[in-house]
């Protein structure tokens, strides 16, 4: 171990670097290059492209509608033809039948074109027969079938009851910036504006490796740990758009780390778990500096300090810590973002929902802490209009292997880095941190 290594093992962290600078140090590293998009772009089909970010802008490829169509049920019509119709006074117009007179679903069929004096019957979304410039609803007709005529109770103008064509979307309108998040509403106007396949990011690739000899899969005995983060970590970068591949356990050996690194540098994210603090058996830094470059190791959150963020011939390696809570914090506030970084986005923030404080939240300056929370609804009958409807209790600012206190609470408050606590009473912000991608 070199000098500077058994310092630190021996000391422990000085210094931690703050939140922000680590998040600056890291992006800086992952998306500095020329690329907009760092991980690449692929084509794929629209039906398979919920959540995907759009690699380029999308501008409509013809007109939504493409044709002028019936707004609702009724009678196409002239609308000259209709002046000064009323209940009173209705005017009479001859009825235009279709040649096939009936549709495939055995509804009228729209008539191809109506002549001055004649309307046509339509449905919603019906063409407009050539020659009709109007509609008019079905509650303000009478039909007289025997005769072949209409009495039309209502003088339409120009245009009434008709979508015009692009009444939706307009050729060659804008619709969305690269960049953009692809939802179930953007892939229906996608198809209706005219793509089958759209150009998007390629999903960031995470392989994700839990170290620590006393890692076991299921039935631990004396000394044993069941491996739980690298099962959460994986399953948190899927959530957020990527494709990870959960790894088997890896002992605690430095050649053994070493081979378990490299496998994974075809994956556009290393994540390692475990094995990053200063201790004799926390190998990782060392490591990761042996193959690349450590650019972090120690960063100003509780819980989890002891992360350490490098990179390895161009691609990013996250050593997480192996506290459970405190793995999930450091996943949130760092792999999270570097795989939005790798897409050309930045990540969204939480949903949050505003609670009183019910106890104090105790926390140190120069730390940014992450206390985990329960919520429960106020009665409402002595609220005023501006107050929270929700209370919130601690169940811990620290205890960063207590996995319960993150998986059973409602969200965490962040304490910022440069306050020494929250008080009781206070109105807090509590990031729904797991719900939101």
């Amino acid at each position: 171990m070199e000098g500077a290594d058994r310092e630190r093992t021996e000391a422990g962290f000085k210094v931690r670097t703050p939140v922000d600078e680590a998040h600056r140090i890291l992006r800086e590293a992952v998306a500095g290059g020329e690329s907009d998009v760092p991980c690449g772009t692929e084509t794929v089909d629209v039906d398979r492209a919920d959540g995907r970010v759009l690699a380029a802008p999308v501008e409509s490829a013809r007109d939504v509608p493409h044709y002028e169509r019936a707004a609702m049920d009724g009678y196409a019509v002239r609308a000259a033809d209709t002046f000064g119709a009323s209940e009173r006074s209705p005017e009479v117009l001859g009825l235009t039948e279709p040649a096939d007179g009936v549709d495939a679903e055995g509804d009228h069929a729209t008539a191809d074109r109506i002549e001055p004096g004649t309307a046509a019957r339509v449905h919603t979304g019906s063409a407009l027969p050539e020659g009709a410039d109007a509609v008019v609803m079905i509650e303000r007709v009478t039909e007289r079938e025997s005769v072949g005529e209409l009495e039309v109770e209502d003088a339409l103008a120009e245009g009434e009851n008709v979508a015009p064509v692009g009444e939706d979307v307009e050729e060659g309108q804008h619709l969305y910036d690269a960049g953009h998040r692809l939802r179930p509403s953007d892939l229906g106007l996608l198809r209706s504006a005219g793509y089958g396949r759209v150009a998007v990011a390629r999903q960031p690739t995470v392989g994700v490796v839990p170290t620590g000899e006393e890692l076991v899969a299921g039935d631990p005995g004396p000394g044993e740990v069941i491996e739980t983060n690298g099962l959460t970590v994986s399953r948190l970068a899927q959530r957020w758009g990527a494709r990870a591949t959960y790894r088997d356990v890896v002992t605690d050996d430095p050649e053994s780390l070493r081979v378990a690194i490299q496998r994974d540098l075809t994956k556009d994210v290393v994540v390692t778990t475990g094995g990053s603090s200063v201790g004799e058996r926390d190998l990782l830094p060392e490591v990761i500096d042996d193959l690349g470059e450590v650019l972090v190791h120690g960063v100003g959150l509780k819980p989890g300090h002891p992360v350490c963020l490098g990179i390895v011939q161009d691609t990013p390696v996250l050593a997480l810590p192996g506290y459970p809570v405190a793995c999930i914090v450091n996943a949130v506030q760092f792999l999270r973002p570097v795989l939005r970084w790798l897409e050309g986005t930045e990540p969204d923030p939480h949903p949050t929902t505003r609670a009183r404080l019910e106890r104090k939240i105790p926390s140190e300056p120069g730390a940014r802490t992450f206390a985990r929370v329960k919520l429960e609804a106020r009665e409402d009958g002595d609220l005023e209009p501006d107050e929270p409807r929700y209370e919130a209790t601690p169940t811990r600012a620290s205890g960063s292997g207590v996995l319960s206190s993150v998986a059973l609470a409602d969200g965490w408050v962040v304490v910022d880095d440069d306050r020494e606590g929250i008080p009781a009473g206070e109105t807090v912000a509590v990031e729904d941190w797991e719900r939101h991608a």
